[in-house]
């Protein structure tokens, strides 16, 4: 069969988009030379290291760019080498590449003003203008070099394309060969372009993300040297929700309701040490302290240890995730910032300096670290947490023993936790650290020496939560041995919910962000159950608030522990993949963006009964509280003013 094999067309395919590599790696020297002042890449080995990362980024691009140029060189219709088709694959080929390497170029100028790659977004910023044929002029003549580069750029391509051309020797006869060699060539094909296209072949990761050029980056503006601008224009592309609203309102009434700016004048002498757990998909719905037996029919729970923990901490039985994804999560968290519709570390303004917990805490003399069991990078966690700066990231290569892993989404929790202890026992105090889980998730195993251990209760997640729970447990008992424990603050939450079990009280629209909130303190300063509403991005300032930070700091929630008189009011905001849903007070408000579509008891979980018709004061300043809120939120990400 290997006679029929069109190896000779392959190699030149090969050749083909090897030279489109080669153009990028091109139009990347030219990116730092032009921008070489704001880049601040110091030295030849980093352009290098640099550069060998952003292959994986060039990578996506050039297979998206170039699918239909593949896809249409190795359908079997054998005519492939014929000059009328390999004129048709010049067409494609060059009307594909040349416009995403027109892109490149324009980055060449516009990074200067922008200080990012161009992403879809900035269509928002001319796609109204009426003089866009005289800006196009006018941007030629200013910057002809730009266009001169571009023209020999092209022409140097298209030279080199053509000094390598494809035999138009006849194929052997067998026409059934040629079709089965051709499709199995093709399924191999596709197979590489399918894990270049998502970064890898890993089933514990997620395509990369512009925020997964951070992972390489010690600085903000690394990343946009990693990324190319095609990449940037595609990942974004129908990412446009994150715009501007036009809602009229004034400044003064955006910062009364919205309070985006906070200031805590609490005095802590002794920084205690903070450690917060974001437990994968740990539902509020499966730890009994969080729930009410006497309100949910047969209501069993899964997780005895965080049970006997709430007891002696502060727990907030109605707290709410602010997104759906474990991204969500982690930017919610730890920097205060919600997702809505598409999550903040996918959109265009994803690569820009975030004030968060970690870096006011670097600022703070705080060591401050992640801790992740998955392979670094999974989820877009090591890219995000570079940009908000942890001093260290410990993942599944820094745990160094596969023999842990669980073959799916990273080392088990309890061997992780139990490392996560070891290396905070190393910490000099005071420090932050985050640790985000990874057992309690699909497909829903455990280790096989703890196979039956756990119950199994009524959904596959159970067993999951059983052992999570026991790995609470394990690290608990393991570190208050330590000499840094009666010091530490721990607050324990999830990312987001997962399976339900108990449907009429969890099912429901609102409580479908149902999570819980847990904050421990050893020295019993945290105890009690505290019912109003909670959200996640309350973690950030509610941190803020117990380690004594007194300085102004950007952040839409608020302090948990806050008794003032003059404190916020609590409110929750997510959105239900339709609408947003805004809490506060008596009522929920749902929102389409422009005006409330409904309004309804804060009881009302399953948005039963619509009080729209009979709007009263109540519901006009919880829509005005909605409107400030997302008129400050856009307005803060899109001006890059977080």
């Amino acid at each position: 069969m290997l006679k029929y094999l069109r190896l000779q067309e392959y190699k030149v395919m090969i050749y083909r988009i090897l030279l489109v590599y080669f153009f990028y790696t091109v139009s990347r020297f030219l990116f730092f030379i032009y921008n070489y002042s704001f880049l601040e890449i110091d030295s030849a080995s980093e352009y290098i290291r640099l550069s060998y990362h952003g292959l994986a980024f060039d990578t996506t691009a050039i297979f998206y760019l170039n699918s239909l140029f593949v896809l249409f060189s190795m359908l079997p219709l054998r005519v492939n080498t014929q000059k009328g088709y390999q004129k048709f694959l010049f067409i494609i080929y060059f009307l594909t590449n040349l416009i995403g390497m027109a892109l490149n170029f324009v980055d060449l100028i516009y990074y200067k003003f922008n200080f990012s790659r161009t992403t879809v977004s900035e269509w928002d910023v001319i796609e109204n203008e009426s003089n866009l044929p005289q800006m196009f002029a006018r941007f030629a003549v200013s910057y002809w070099h730009v266009f001169l580069l571009f023209i020999l750029t092209a022409a140097l391509w298209i030279f080199l394309y053509k000094k390598v051309k494809v035999s138009t020797k006849p194929y052997a006869k067998s026409l059934t060969a040629y079709i089965l060699t051709s499709i199995v060539s093709f399924l191999i094909m596709a197979t590489l372009m399918v894990g270049g296209i998502r970064g890898d072949f890993k089933y514990s990761t997620r395509p990369i993300n512009l925020v997964d050029a951070n992972r390489h980056a010690t600085k903000i503006q690394h990343a946009d040297f990693v990324l190319n601008t095609p990449f940037a224009i595609i990942r974004t592309f129908n990412k446009k929700t994150f715009k501007k609203v036009s809602f009229d309102l004034q400044k003064s009434v955006v910062d009364s309701l919205a309070q985006p700016m906070k200031v805590y004048q609490k005095t802590v002498p002794n920084k205690p040490n903070i450690v917060v757990f974001i437990t994968e998909s740990y539902s509020r719905e499966y730890i009994g302290a969080f729930n009410d037996p006497t309100q949910i029919k047969d209501y069993v729970g899964y997780s005895p240890f965080l049970d006997s923990l709430a007891t002696k901490s502060l727990i907030f039985n109605n707290a709410f995730a602010n997104g759906r994804k474990s991204i969500h999560g982690m930017s919610s968290v730890l920097a205060g910032i919600p997702s809505f519709k598409d999550a903040f570390t996918s959109s265009p303004f994803a690569n820009q300096d975030v004030e968060s917990v970690v870096s006011v805490l670097n600022d703070e003399g705080y060591d401050t670290s992640f801790f992740h069991g998955a392979p670094n990078g999974s989820m877009g966690f090591l890219g995000f947490s570079n940009i908000l700066g942890f001093d260290h990231y410990y993942g599944k290569t820094e745990f160094n023993n596969d023999l842990l892993f669980d073959g799916v989404w990273g080392i088990w929790d309890d061997p992780f936790f139990q490392y996560t202890k070891e290396v905070l026992d190393t910490k000099t105090t005071p420090f932050f650290s985050t640790i985000f889980t990874v057992t309690s998730h699909e497909p829903y195993i455990v280790p096989k020496e703890y196979e039956g251990v756990f119950p199994k209760g009524t959904l596959p997640m159970h067993q999951c939560v059983g052992y999570t729970d026991f790995a609470f447990k394990q690290f608990f008992e393991a570190a208050k041995k330590e000499p840094w424990f009666e010091n530490t603050i721990f607050i324990i939450t999830a990312d987001h919910t997962n399976q339900i079990y108990y449907k009429e009280h969890y099912l429901n629209p609102i409580n479908r962000y149902a999570v819980p909130i847990l904050i421990y303190s050893p020295n019993e300063e945290y105890i009690g159950v505290n019912s109003e509403l909670a959200q996640q991005i309350d973690i950030y300032p509610t941190i803020l608030d117990m380690v004594g930070y007194n300085k102004p700091f950007r952040s839409w929630g608020r302090s948990l522990v806050d008794n003032s008189a003059d404190r916020m009011p609590p409110y929750v905001m997510n959105f239900n993949g339709h609408n947003y849903q805004y809490s506060k007070g008596n009522i929920i408000c749902i929102f389409d963006g422009v005006k409330a579509i409904g309004f309804y008891d804060i009881n009302d979980l399953k948005l039963e009964t619509n009080l729209i018709a009979n709007r009263t004061k109540e519901m006009d300043a919880v829509e005005l509280a909605c409107k400030a809120f997302l008129k400050d939120y856009f307005e803060r990400i899109i001006d890059r003013n977080l």
